[in-house]
């Protein structure tokens, strides 16, 4: 073993470490009445390029450009963090944000798959996602690993059933490089 890590070597192995501990802050990010319904993985290589591929192949049904320009960012991508959430599930309160009476009906209402996600959602579930996302990427950003939130990465990643259980999803690319990959890209695309 080489008593030195070279600049490359060294980023990658950066880039998955910050993306573990991406999936410790999503899991211990504050969940609405203390229930964890939050789901976490790394993606990276073989899979990872697989989403992409899927995230093309929605660009060319759909003719919608930002798919495929989203999946380039992700094969310019060393990792993904997929998050979803089991946003089937409900926390009892009766709200009615969901467009229920009460969470007895949305449970017993039948959940249908519609272009992206499954649906209905708990407002409460779509919240924890949100707020596991914020704290996922403030780890990222705190230890200068650049990233953005896609939804259309967690779109590819439910349709190739990398998160059979999650009803909702959105992806996080991470990148090291001397210019932020994900910003400055042309709207539209």
């Amino acid at each position: 073993m080489s008593p030195k890590i070279e600049s490359e070597r060294g980023e990658k192995e950066a880039i998955l470490e910050v993306a573990k501990l991406m999936l410790a802050a999503a899991r211990t990010a504050p969940k609405t009445a203390g229930i964890d319904d939050i789901l976490t993985m790394v993606v990276y290589g073989e899979e990872k390029d697989a989403i992409a591929s899927k995230m093309e192949e929605i660009a060319e049904q759909r003719k919608i450009d930002g798919f495929k320009r989203d999946a380039k960012n992700v094969r310019d991508s060393e990792a993904i963090v997929l998050v979803g959430v089991r946003g089937n599930k409900t926390i009892g309160i009766n709200c009615g944000a969901c467009g229920y009476k009460n969470c007895k009906e949305f449970e017993e209402a039948q959940k249908r798959a519609g272009q992206d996600f499954i649906g209905p959602t708990c407002l409460f579930k779509a919240l924890d996602l949100g707020i596991a996302l914020g704290s996922a990427v403030k780890i990222a950003s705190l230890l200068n690993i650049d990233n953005r939130m896609m939804y259309r990465i967690g779109t590819a990643a439910l349709k190739l059933n990398l998160m059979p259980e999650a009803t909702v999803a959105m992806g996080i690319p991470l990148s090291a490089k001397g210019k932020n990959i994900y910003f400055d890209r042309k709207w539209p695309p």
